[in-house]
């Protein structure tokens, strides 16, 4: 799940319209935090934010598809790759990631119920 340092550091700028994002090596990819919450991931320099059923269709409806982290296997995670023009446009790159940390901290409180 290799991530060029390049590729990492314009994501995280890119980001930086929504705040302050920690962007911490993980596995070999690299995990994506705002405001202390897990919302995003990038491997194999692809971006992946979060996802529920509330923000699934639109990453459905772009075409995007789901992290898979075994690329022989049929397992996903609830992280879809962004369309990539929204990483180019702060306007929906805020909403995305708004929507993508909103799923985050929902699978957090259905945990914190367990």
């Amino acid at each position: 799940m290799a991530v060029t340092p390049q590729y990492r550091d314009y994501v995280v700028e890119q980001l930086s319209c929504v705040g302050r994002v920690a962007a911490w090596n993980m596995f070999g990819g690299v995990g994506l935090y705002l405001d202390g919450v897990f919302f995003g991931l990038i491997a194999h320099d692809v971006l992946y934010l979060k996802v529920d059923d509330a923000n699934r269709p639109e990453y459905e409806a772009a075409g995007m598809g789901p992290f898979k982290p075994y690329p022989n296997r049929r397992t996903t995670m609830p992280y879809y790759e962004l369309p990539a023009e929204v990483l180019d446009d702060a306007d929906q790159l805020r909403e995305w990631t708004r929507k993508a940390r909103d799923a985050a901290n929902r699978a957090r409180t259905v945990r914190g119920r367990r």
